[in-house]
């Protein structure tokens, strides 16, 4: 299976806990031929997705990344395109997208970038399953967002509804003398979009991020937050830990996963906290060294394993 991935570059990677590393590493130790690029390696000519690509093997020890001759492939040349690029979501990984598109429909795309356009990891929750998350309001309206938790006995999150990793995410209650500056400041003065969401007690136990391969779970895993921070995100501090799904937990996945498959979204994280489906990611989600950690599991084998019988399939075809 011909691989390529789109991808940060090499120094951003960070190795000991990167999902994609361990995915390109399972890839050439199956003697399959992967090339890597940036986003910025995209291009097309003549209606044709093509890349400015770099051949690579990947191994276990230093230097890890085995750099070849640079080459410039037609993505049809290729079984299947990572897309894993880590967000921000801009104008700029959006652009790749559209690069993406071109590819040819012999050519596996993961995750499509038709499903990377059109949700945005959270607002997807917001737009199709409101009823699996917290009260929600999403606005750039000053007024309304203060009105929003001024109108609340419980505790209010405010975050932007482009950000990731934690970005920010504030905590505020309706006393807060500093509500009308943070909102002033998340908005721009009313320009950006912020979601104000009902804050879930139960993030101080963990936030469950659950893996999805092809729509049918391989593993989860808690993001505990340190005293210290309320985000529950690994790269603040949080603690990571094993966990079982519960009822709930397969409630949500029975109501996204056909979604996820419909739009060839194959590999997802989702976020859970008490109960509630908080974010859908879709942009180079990551967890598999984690729970690969607490489990004793091989996700990368796994999913090279999905990829490569999808690619079959449109191979059948």
């Amino acid at each position: 299976m011909r691989s390529l991935f789109v991808m940060d570059p090499w120094d951003r990677i960070h190795v000991a806990g990167d999902s994609t590393y361990v995915t390109m590493r399972e890839c050439s130790d199956r003697g399959f031929d992967v090339w890597a690029c940036t986003p910025s390696g995209l291009y097309a000519q003549s209606g044709r997705a093509r890349a400015r690509a770099t051949s690579v093997r990947t191994t276990a020890d230093a230097p890890y990344f085995h750099l070849g001759a640079e080459e410039d492939l037609d993505l049809g040349d290729v079984d299947v395109v990572w897309m894993r690029k880590d967000p921000p979501f801009d104008m700029s990984y959006i652009f790749s997208t559209y690069l993406l598109d071109m590819a040819p429909p012999s050519t596996l795309v993961v995750n499509a970038p038709a499903g990377l356009k059109l949700f945005n990891e959270k607002m997807w929750v917001a737009a199709q399953w409101p009823e699996l998350q917290p009260p929600t309001l999403v606005s750039n309206d000053v007024a309304q967002l203060k009105a929003f938790v001024r109108g609340r006995s419980e505790r209010t999150v405010l975050k932007p509804w482009d950000g990731n990793g934690g970005r920010g995410v504030l905590v505020t209650e309706s006393t807060d003398g500093n509500l009308a500056s943070m909102v002033e400041l998340l908005t721009k003065e009313g320009t950006d979009y912020v979601i104000a969401q009902g804050y879930i007690p139960e993030v101080v136990d963990g936030d469950k991020r659950i893996l999805l391969f092809d729509g049918e779970v391989v593993g989860q895993m808690l993001r505990v937050p340190v005293q210290s921070d309320h985000r529950a995100n690994m790269h603040v501090g949080a603690d990571t830990r094993a966990c079982e799904l519960d009822a709930q937990d397969r409630r949500i996945v029975a109501a996204i996963a056909p979604k996820l498959r419909e739009w060839g979204m194959v590999f997802v994280g989702i976020d859970v906290i008490g109960g509630y489906l908080t974010e859908i990611n879709v942009t180079s989600p990551t967890g598999i060294r984690e729970i690969n950690r607490l489990a004793g599991k091989k996700l990368e084998a796994d999913l090279v394993d999905c990829v490569q019988a999808k690619v079959a399939s449109i191979e059948e075809r």
